[in-house]
């Protein structure tokens, strides 16, 4: 057959007026590019320290608002060239998609490494900085500083020891200078040389000189300080620390002297001041630098982003040129590709070989469409072949015991199995197609749950109400990951009922305790009532005074001690529960003997029983079931108690016995205040109880029975038919005789009961 190929041709050829129109548009953001590299580059040189301009805060400033101005600019040009960009594919041009991802492409491929180089720079500009201005830097100047000050000081300090210990040679020959002045300034010159002093003399307190020492020095004796002769006035020396010349000098005043002090001058090393100088000019030099820091960062940071927004303009205008000149021969591979959409594989694409790649792209283009001509053939061949596994595989489900539900991924029912469907109460017709979370919300958040935490099995349990009853379901989702390309994973989800077994193992770990507990508690509560008693017999008739209180505390450690007797003889009770002995009997007998026992101690509770006239027999212990029937109706009667009704309302309580078919049923109905709708299955298990003095183990002994029998036990609201639903409904439904197991073994899988 033979098929005619559309030829598609749709030139690309812009107008001259067009292109002249874009040159003019271009020439702005090329004056800008070279004004900002200009600026860029001049403001590298200044912040580097390579020109004779000072890189201070001033010219930093001014250097960050021209290179901000730049790269404002510069962002305005990035903008009008993707609005145009936008704009064209809003009018909805031809592959204007392709046309934005081809300028997209070239913009990322050369504002990422730009973008790398901008944040590696600014990082290592930043660490750079941080060598100048970390903390050892700091300590090594302050450091430096320090030294030369300590230096000065220490000169300082043993001027101030010369000082005192001349003064006080001078004090104690005040006579001298009394008697003979030139005898007292050899002494003094003495002294002052003696001690390796510069200067020495003698001031008044205005700072004029009453006598001066010979000495050596080759600079005459400055001028004291007028402030530091007032402040030695107090009678302590007082230092004066080298200002222009590399001399230290101490003041004190005399004590043997009327208003006299003694000035002294000593010579410091002038390397030492040299270095101070040198060292003090460096430290202020740095501070600057330092408050300059963010200026300097934020300027660079500029010039980065600067040189980061040319390039991407750069590769924008790039990546025009090179989409508009692909446009034209991938516009026609587009119009082929919507024929081939359509269904229409006969197309093929004309190759011209000035295209360039695109050419090549195009006759793979071609390829392409005669493989998927022979690939549709298989793949129709291939969905026969899937079909028939698919029957084959719900045929293996059908007959499988756990739940099976398979799943999409948009977690859509695609199969349910019959155990599913009996097992969650579903109609498969209604349930596939529809969301698991909107069928089954419990099972779907678990779905949900394991879909997202990305592994191949995801397991957790659930419970919720199942055919009237709170049921707890062991949850397994398994994924099926699909490799090929462009496919999404599937799920399976499979149910398990475990309520049996969870209630089972928490029977046996509660029996385990309360064995532990019975244990533990009763030994020492004969000995506390034994000697509660002796107190009572020995001291009841010797105390006088306060007789009713001792009465009160004696008799209330008795009752408490009987009360916790009890309580610990129910946990012994429930923890070693007796094996039953099996016998046939006719079932209305322990229900009478156990109805009238808790009539007789509840008068003002109506009793109804509803036996019938035919036996019902059933292999049982008639001790343990009239134990576990006493238990149902003294809970039943307790229910009543404790509602709250009008006084005129009387409690009833209805025992009725049938049978139906291969089963026995009792019913034990009360109008009290009922069974609450949330975990109501959770009474059932030991120390769960909504009584206030409740121990919790009447129910977890009765289930227990029952199960030891091969019955089932369930908790229902009472029927709409007594008083308007009011109360709780205790059904036990026991396996009539020659239908249960005689040696008392539980039964399997309960499938709507507790």
């Amino acid at each position: 057959m033979t098929v005619q190929t559309p030829s598609i041709e749709m030139p690309m050829t812009p107008t001259a007026t067009a292109a002249d129109g874009r040159r003019l548009l271009a020439l702005p953001g090329i004056i800008t590019i070279v004004g900002a590299l200009i600026t860029a580059g001049i403001s590298f040189v200044v912040l580097a320290g390579l020109t004779p301009i000072t890189p201070d805060e001033t010219t930093t400033l001014t250097l960050i608002a021209v290179n901000a101005a730049f790269v404002l600019a510069l962002v305005a040009l990035i903008s009008r060239e993707i609005h145009r960009i936008f704009m064209a594919r809003r009018r909805g041009k031809a592959a204007s998609r392709l046309h934005v991802r081809i300028v997209a492409m070239f913009s990322l491929v050369a504002a990422i490494p730009a973008l790398v180089v901008a944040v590696v720079a600014s990082v290592t500009l930043d660490i750079g900085l941080d060598r100048w201005f970390e903390i050892r830097t700091k300590v090594i100047i302050s450091s430096s500083l320090s030294i030369a000050e300590a230096y000065v000081i220490e000169n300082a300090r043993n001027l101030q020891g010369t000082t005192l210990s001349m003064a006080g040679d001078l004090d104690a020959n005040r006579t001298l200078y009394t008697l003979d002045r030139v005898g007292f300034r050899t002494f003094l010159s003495r002294q002052a040389q003696g001690r390796a002093l510069a200067h020495a003399a003698l001031i008044r307190a205005d700072g004029s000189f009453v006598m001066q020492a010979e000495t050596s020095a080759e600079f005459p004796i400055p001028q004291p300080p007028i402030e530091a002769v007032q402040t030695a006035s107090d009678g302590l020396p007082v230092l004066i620390p080298p200002a222009q010349r590399n001399i230290v000098g101490a003041i004190i005043k005399l004590r043997e002297f009327d208003d006299l002090f003694l000035y002294t001058i000593r010579e410091v090393d002038p390397e030492v001041i040299r270095a101070r100088q040198i060292v003090r000019a460096n430290t202020d030099e740095y501070r600057k630098l330092e408050s300059n820091r963010f200026s300097t960062q934020v300027a660079f940071a500029l010039i980065y982003l600067g040189v980061t927004l040319i390039i991407v303009l750069s590769a924008i205008w790039t990546g025009i040129a090179v989409a508009d000149r692909l446009v034209r021969p991938i516009r026609q591979l587009i119009s082929a590709a919507d024929n081939v959409a359509t269904g229409n594989l006969d197309v093929t694409v004309p190759v011209r070989q000035s295209d360039g790649d695109v050419a090549s792209l195009a006759e793979t283009f071609n390829n392409m469409i005669l493989e998927l001509k022979s690939q549709r053939n298989e793949l129709i061949a291939a969905k026969d072949l899937i079909d028939e596994r698919r029957r084959f595989s719900e045929a293996v489900l059908s007959g499988v015991s756990a739940g099976v539900i398979g799943v999409d991924h948009e977690g859509i029912i695609t199969i349910v199995n019959r155990s599913a469907a009996k097992m969650l109460t579903l109609r498969p017709e209604n349930a596939v197609g529809r969301k698991l979370s909107e069928m089954l919300p419990h099972v779907g958040a678990v779905f949900e749950a394991g879909r997202d935490s990305g592994r191949s099995v995801y397991r957790d349990q659930a419970t919720f109400y199942r055919g009237g009853a709170e049921r707890t379901f062991d949850i397994q989702v398994t994924t099926e990951e699909v490799t090929a390309s462009g496919g999404h994973n599937s799920y399976v989800v499979t149910v398990d009922d475990i309520t049996d077994l969870v209630s089972a193992q928490r029977s046996s770990a509660w029996a385990d305790v309360a064995r532990r507990i019975a244990h533990e508690i009763k030994n020492p509560l004969t000995p506390i009532q034994l000697s509660a008693e002796r107190i009572r017999r020995r001291f009841g008739k010797v105390i006088v005074e306060d007789k009713e209180v001792f009465d009160q505390c004696t008799e209330t450690i008795i009752r408490q001690v009987g009360d916790i007797g009890r309580m610990v003889d129910e946990f012994s009770s429930f923890a070693r529960m007796p094996k039953p002995e099996m016998q046939l009997m006719d079932l209305r007998e322990p229900l009478r003997e156990a109805s009238f026992l808790v009539e007789v101690s509840k008068a003002d509770i109506e009793f109804d029983r509803a036996f019938g006239d035919e036996p019902l027999p059933v292999t049982c212990d008639p001790r343990l079931l009239s134990q576990a029937f006493g238990n149902l109706i003294k809970n039943a009667a307790e229910a009543i108690e404790a509602a709250e009704r009008d006084t005129s309302e009387r409690g009833a309580i209805l025992v009725r016995a049938e049978r139906q078919g291969q089963e026995t049923v009792i019913d034990v109905i009360d109008n009290g205040k009922g069974l609450p709708r949330e975990n109501r299955q959770r009474l059932l298990e030991p120390y769960m109880t909504t009584r206030e003095k409740g121990t919790g183990l009447g129910l977890a002994i009765v289930r227990k029975i029952i199960e030891d029998h091969g019955g089932r036990l369930e908790l229902h609201d009472a029927p709409a038919d007594f008083h308007g639903g009011r109360g709780a409904m205790i059904r036990v439904v026991l396996p009539s005789a020659g239908q249960g197991d005689t040696r008392g073994t539980k039964t399997g899988k309960v499938e709507n009961g507790v």
